[in-house]
């Protein structure tokens, strides 16, 4: 049952921090285990990969932001740690499997 605590430090963590540079380092702090043992226990309990993991809820408020708000996709791809909307827009469809621009017109029509 601990493990399970320690797990959900490290995912408060990362929630609170995912607008920002997350390090592996610091998210294992948080679960108060080492690094090499945090990535192997995330993995198995989750089915995802720590990096996967941060990708995928980065990609999922990406969306939220892009839906609820009037904001450029260039600004939204750099607040969520994306260098170009280029990688912004192909890591989005790969994850929600259409483009950005069509989630855009979704939902002003």
């Amino acid at each position: 049952m601990e493990i399970i605590k320690c797990l959900n430090n490290a995912i408060d963590y990362i929630e609170n921090n995912l607008d920002s540079n997350l390090n592996i380092d610091e998210i294992s702090k948080a679960a108060f285990t080492s690094r090499y043992h945090f990535q192997r226990v995330f993995h198995a309990l989750t089915g995802f990969t720590l990096t996967e993991y941060i990708r995928n809820r980065r990609l999922t408020l990406a969306a939220e932001a892009i839906l609820s708000k009037d904001l450029k996709i260039v600004d939204i791809a750099l607040k969520y740690g994306y260098e170009s909307p280029d990688a912004f827009t192909k890591a989005f469809q790969r994850l929600h499997g259409n483009s950005v621009s069509i989630k855009k017109r979704q939902y002003k029509n």
